[in-house]
């Protein structure tokens, strides 16, 4: 019998690709979400689902039924982290402690959380190993202040972990109502407008993107690998791209010859982050979706199933 899965954020692009794809493999699937940023419609009919906030002790009971939990849900957008660090720790700091005292209370097998590549913003080293910790901004403080808990949960309560250092994913669902959209969803929607993108800087910026069905791959691996419960894993490609790289990918998988505006850097960021994942590598992972598939997904998604809401709104 397949292990009983809990997602914390649910409604959220990682958390409900990973509900999809787990359903597909024939999981049962218990959803916690508070629709803060995650959306209703985004969650698969069979999940059953609680409409909590993950700082609420009132969770603790949805554990019970949960072998494995994987929690996902944050405060995630780095510029809106900077302006209210207060809610950023809150979310991410005491909503995940929160998260591990209810997996304690119910034996969970396990607990996937994500931590960040973030954590990696201020490192000179490329690419970049678990190691390797740099953070500077409030959000990729928050992650390492939850890496700090996860560490004692695991000394105290014999809590099993394992944290997931995220790099830029892509794929269906991506918020793009956020106040800066992610990359890859905010160049494919405003090009099938026929709108100008706006890139920030000069688009020399390079980053590891993976798409979300590598990810989830890997999600499922530590489901079956009994023999993995701990340890942190960097989640991405291995190869880095600028981001006038991808504009001109999508432009030519468009055919357009729209050109992006640039608009000042965003304060803040990292030129560059580059994973190094011979550590998820060496559980027998590997990436498959190169870039150029990858965007060619994205585009059909988001013209086939994104654009007919935006134009309904």
């Amino acid at each position: 019998m397949k292990p009983k899965i809990l997602i914390t954020g649910v409604a959220g692009f990682i958390g409900s690709n990973l509900a999809d794809y787990l359903i597909n493999k024939g999981y049962n699937i218990i959803g916690i979400d508070n629709l803060s940023y995650g959306l209703i419609e985004q969650v698969p009919d069979s999940v059953v689902f609680h409409k909590k906030d993950i700082c609420s002790k009132s969770i603790y009971p949805i554990f019970d039924d949960a072998d494995v939990v994987f929690h996902l849900a944050a405060k995630n957008c780095i510029a809106d982290c900077q302006l209210d660090p207060v809610e950023t720790a809150s979310i991410n700091v005491a909503g995940t402690v929160n998260v591990f005292e209810a997996c304690k209370k119910s034996n969970v097998e396990k607990v996937i959380y994500a931590e960040s590549s973030a954590i990696y913003e201020g490192t000179s080293s490329f690419p970049s190993r678990e190691k390797d910790e740099a953070p500077e901004s409030f959000y990729a403080i928050s992650k390492v202040a939850s890496k700090m808990f996860a560490v004692a949960y695991r000394k105290f309560s014999e809590l099993n972990s394992i944290a997931l250092r995220y790099f830029n994913v892509y794929g269906p669902k991506q918020d793009y109502r956020r106040s800066i959209p992610p990359l890859m969803c905010a160049i494919i929607i405003k090009l099938l407008k026929g709108d100008q993108p706006v890139i920030y800087g000069d688009g020399q910026k390079r980053r590891d993107f993976i798409y979300i069905d590598d990810v989830n791959s890997f999600h499922e691996l530590l489901i079956n690998k009994k023999s993995v419960i701990s340890g942190t894993y960097n989640i991405g490609f291995g190869l880095n791209y600028s981001v006038m790289e991808v504009y001109e990918t999508i432009q030519k998988l468009m055919k357009t010859d729209i050109i992006p505006d640039h608009q000042p850097d965003l304060p803040g960021e990292a030129f560059q982050n580059l994973a190094d994942i011979s550590n998820a590598m060496s559980l027998g992972w590997k990436p498959q979706v190169d870039l150029e598939e990858g965007l060619k997904l994205s585009i059909d998604y988001i013209r086939n199933y994104v654009l007919p809401t935006i134009y309904t709104q």
